[in-house]
């Protein structure tokens, strides 16, 4: 593979790829660099790389004809046209940089006639000098006896500044790409992580040639965790099974380290990774932290709002009843209270569950009786409140949930926020029947979660259905 730098600061990479694996690898034809500065390309003769923009605002942008240059130089033409290999850009702004990433890069990052320089055993494409910072080698040969080969090549362009001229991107093809969510000087940094997670991958890079399957995230897991000699160190011994020589149970040892590694530091990972019958069975014999039982939920029949925006009551739905209890002990909420004021309502919603609690309906469905065991009746808000507070110890946050947004309402609390929450005291959540929660309710709420479907066109979900939803962002299995 050869990787192209366009960068304004080439003496960045002087360290990072003369040593180690990569130098290695770069004397061994496994992969090879070259550097290039657009300030090269400048037209005027201080070599003016940036301008302020448009607009106005702090800081300064680079500017497009020197970076367009480059581009051209390297082979690129505009979108829609042939191109000798992708062209990736170092910004917040781009796909995240991940495993399945690097290994598509480094698998198919496209193709471009190369020549090999037989005095250095460094690649470069035909007509470029090798500016890496390795040992100078010749300048690829362009005399008709050079034989071409296929070979992978690929572009990471670092901006600096406040950042690249738009009309770079609508012009070339170029795909953004984050190394994560927080701010860097330039994009040096993050393509050195984009560097060496594809060189890894390439076949004669790294020395044992498993080293790069059985590492993080390449089985979608956290890796299992490593001991070497002494046997003991400080009073702490390398676990039995690892020097027992049994190679099936220390197999099995290291797939439950890492998937207990990965539920412990990045459980998030455990829901896209390919887990087996085992694996699942494994993790359900944890006995890991429940955060939903300091959830809990009311579904509010009054106040709420009608067609006419008025503020009423409404009655109580068996299959809401029904399907929310699910739901809650599904995600092992706390508690599901059904609010209402009408004497006749809360009747029925006895009435309800004495039939499926202790009735018949226990008799022929002894699941719907468990989840229906977290259903508490009130008159208000306020009863679940106290009844919560009681319970706790503590007063619960109180988050309402709209299908809109509510431009004069609480903050907007998002589902990883008030996940959050749960792991320092309760949470009750507001479902509201009819057409939503009545502003006067708003003012007993200390935020709201996001609206489902906010920017969508039709925004009708039944309030079972949405609670569903809801209680599965804040607790999905791996949160």
């Amino acid at each position: 593979m050869h990787i192209n730098i366009v960068t304004l600061f080439p003496e960045f990479f002087e360290g990072p790829l003369t040593c180690a694996l990569m130098q290695r690898a770069r004397a061994a034809g496994v992969i090879s660099f070259s550097l290039h500065n657009p300030r090269d390309m400048a037209a005027d003769k201080h070599r003016t790389v940036d301008d302020r923009p448009y607009g106005g605002g702090p800081g300064m942008v680079m500017l497009p004809g020197p970076v367009a240059e480059t581009l051209r130089a390297l082979g690129y033409r505009p979108r829609g046209e042939q191109q000798p290999g992708r062209l990736l850009f170092m910004s917040p702004k781009g796909r995240v940089f991940s495993q399945e990433l690097a290994r598509e890069l480094a698998t198919g990052a496209g193709s471009a006639p190369v020549w090999r320089d037989t005095s250095s055993g460094l690649f470069c494409p035909p007509g470029q000098d090798q500016k890496s910072p390795a040992p100078s080698s010749k300048a690829a040969p362009s005399s008709s006896d050079a034989k071409p080969g296929h070979y992978q090549f690929l572009t990471l362009l670092c901006g600096r500044y406040e950042g690249l001229d738009a009309r770079i991107e609508e012009i070339f093809p170029v795909e953004s790409v984050s190394v994560g969510d927080f701010v860097l000087n330039g994009g040096e940094a993050a393509a050195l992580c984009v560097i060496e997670a594809i060189a890894r991958l390439l076949p004669g890079f790294m020395g044992h040639e498993d080293s790069g399957i059985d590492e993080s995230f390449s089985a979608g897991l956290l890796e299992y965790p490593h001991y070497t000699r002494p046997e003991e160190f400080e009073g702490r011994l390398v676990p039995d099974i690892l020097r027992s020589g049994d190679h099936g149970r220390i197999a099995l040892w290291r797939r439950q380290a890492s998937l207990l590694q990965t539920l412990e530091a990045r459980p998030e990972l455990l829901g896209t990774a390919a887990l087996s019958e085992a694996d699942g069975a494994f993790l359900q014999s944890l006995n890991h932290e429940r955060p939903g039982r300091n959830l809990y939920c009311a579904l509010v029949h009054y106040p709420v709002l009608d067609k006419a925006k008025n503020s009423v009551t409404v009655s109580l739905t068996n299959l809401d009843i029904h399907d929310i209890a699910r739901s809650s002990c599904t995600y092992g909420l706390g508690g599901y209270y059904v609010l209402t004021p009408l004497d006749d309502q809360r009747e029925l919603l006895q009435s309800i569950l004495a039939h499926w609690r202790e009735g018949p309906g226990r008799r022929g469905n002894p699941d719907r009786d468990t989840a229906l065991s977290l259903v508490r009746s009130g008159t208000a808000i306020s009863d679940a409140v106290a009844d919560i507070t009681n319970t706790t110890g503590q007063e619960p946050l109180v988050i309402g949930t709209s299908a809109r947004p509510e431009a004069d309402g609480p903050p907007i609390a998002g589902f990883d926020v008030i996940a959050r929450m749960l792991r320092h005291k309760p949470v009750l959540l507001l479902f509201g029947t009819g057409h939503g929660l009545s502003p006067e309710v708003h003012t007993l709420c200390h935020a709201f979660a996001p609206p489902l479907r906010r920017y969508g066109g039709y925004n009708h979900l039944s309030v079972r259905s949405a609670a569903a939803i809801i209680l599965d962002r804040i607790l999905g299995d791996w949160r």
